[in-house]
């Protein structure tokens, strides 16, 4: 039997806290109701994070506990130190999965492992969703029908600053007319990545059972799969696994004479 996957929810804790109609529907914060609602998964060991927190809730020895991180931002992401986002960032080349939530797009941690603008078009006007699945056969798409249906969302559209990702699980459509690519991975290093845009704070999207499902479904797929890769380092001709037959003259290695 698997050890559970230790998951740390990050969520910044601003908007539930400064907006009446998001505390009502998030009381205890959008990291609680995810706790909660993934709460059902006993394959899941998890804990939050905010970024009030001692080191903004991710001190090397939470992320070193961590399997999978989500994280959710918006008002706050100026105030996530450098040094946070890059002790994320080894952490995912190193193989801690990540699943970056709404517009957590826009989020250093996101943008540093993307290297591009990561931005996009958006509408804020209650209108309905419909997240269609674009890749049946894949993993986080499990247990889904062929479509998502979210009565009120915040648009987001194209064109969306990524690269192009590896696979794309879910495009959406909006009520305007606007599509966009709701649901896309990435590889960086040793680590996945999972980018999923429903949840705009004013709506109570994080309480939808599929929505659940997507994100516990990507937890699973987004664990680390495996060793990291080692450090790059000099093999000398006597530990190399078949024997090296000299070809006449030394040879210069970096940083050394001829």
């Amino acid at each position: 039997m698997q050890p559970p996957i230790r998951v740390t929810i990050w969520n910044e804790f601003v908007h539930e806290r400064q907006n009446a109609a998001v505390a009502e529907i998030y009381p205890r914060g959008i990291h609680a109701a995810l706790a909660e609602g993934l709460g059902g998964n006993t394959d899941f060991a998890t804990r939050t994070a905010t970024l009030d927190e001692p080191e903004q809730g991710l001190p090397p020895e939470v992320l070193d506990a961590t399997d999978v991180l989500l994280w959710w931002g918006h008002a706050a992401h100026d105030a996530v130190l450098d040094e946070t986002a890059a002790r994320v960032q080894q952490r995912v080349l190193a193989g801690m999965g990540l699943i970056v939530l709404h517009s957590g797009h826009f989020s250093k941690v996101f943008k540093r492992l993307m290297g591009t603008s990561c931005a996009l078009c958006w509408r804020e006007a209650g209108e309905r969703e419909r997240v269609w699945v674009v890749n049946p056969g894949h993993p986080i798409a499990a247990g889904l029908g062929a479509c998502i249906e979210i009565g009120q969302s915040e648009m987001y559209g194209e064109p969306f600053g990524i690269p192009a990702p590896d696979e794309l699980v879910f495009v959406s459509w909006f009520q305007g007319g606007e599509v966009f690519r709701s649901g896309a991975t990435w590889t960086r290093g040793s680590g996945r990545v999972f980018y999923f845009s429903p949840g705009h704070e004013v709506y109570p999207i994080y309480h939808h059972p599929e929505v659940l499902r997507v994100i516990a479904n990507g937890i699973r797929w987004a664990r680390p799969q495996g060793a990291a890769a080692d450090t790059p380092r000099h093999v000398p001709a006597e530990q190399a696994r078949e024997r090296v037959e000299p070809r006449g003259g030394s040879v210069a290695h970096p940083g050394q004479g001829a």
